[in-house]
């Protein structure tokens, strides 16, 4: 199933989903470990690091592992925390191999020191009766990051992962 709006603007992508759980059943879903490491990432990966402390100035690390076994670390703060309501956290993918740095800027340089790509996602949990309106914001810092960002296959990954988060709901 494929999410229900996706759309990227001049610097914002924005991608939303209804899940037939309750906001809190999904908000648990992002907030505890053991659950977001069964469903983080596209199709075929693992996350064989999923560390996430959980509150306002609460830093977060998960590594996702590609079924090739090439590992994608991701880090952030969280900036707000809303219970069932709302994270707001920065996405740093600095640690990301050098091969995604050059296929995201080929101008890019493995000692190039300071760039660490961070985006801000803003999440939201809006309860509609028995199910959830889940809605992800990311603010990337131009617009030729997100164009780069598209082109790489964003989109597509978050609609796997969402995908998978809706097979994790259903099974619980």
């Amino acid at each position: 199933m494929r999410p229900e709006s996706l759309a990227g603007g001049d610097r914002e992508f924005f991608i939303s989903r209804h899940f037939a759980a309750p906001r809190e059943r999904v908000f648990l879903a992002w907030v505890e470990p053991v659950q977001l490491a069964q469903w983080w990432g596209p199709h075929g990966f693992s996350n064989p690091v999923c560390e996430l402390d959980v509150r306002p100035g609460g830093a977060y690390r998960i590594v996702m592992r590609g079924p090739d076994g090439v590992d994608y670390p991701v880090k952030g703060v969280y900036h707000e925390v809303v219970v069932p309501e709302l994270l707001v956290m920065t996405d740093d993918c600095s640690e990301h191999p050098e091969e995604w740095h050059a296929q995201l800027d080929p101008a890019w340089q493995a000692d190039d020191e300071g760039v660490t790509l961070d985006s801000l996602s803003r999440v939201t949990f809006a309860a509609q009766e028995e199910r959830t309106l889940l809605a992800i914001r990311t603010l990337f810092a131009t617009a030729a990051i997100l164009d780069a960002m598209l082109k790489m296959g964003m989109a597509e990954g978050w609609a796997q992962s969402l995908e998978r988060l809706e097979r994790h709901l259903a099974q619980a």
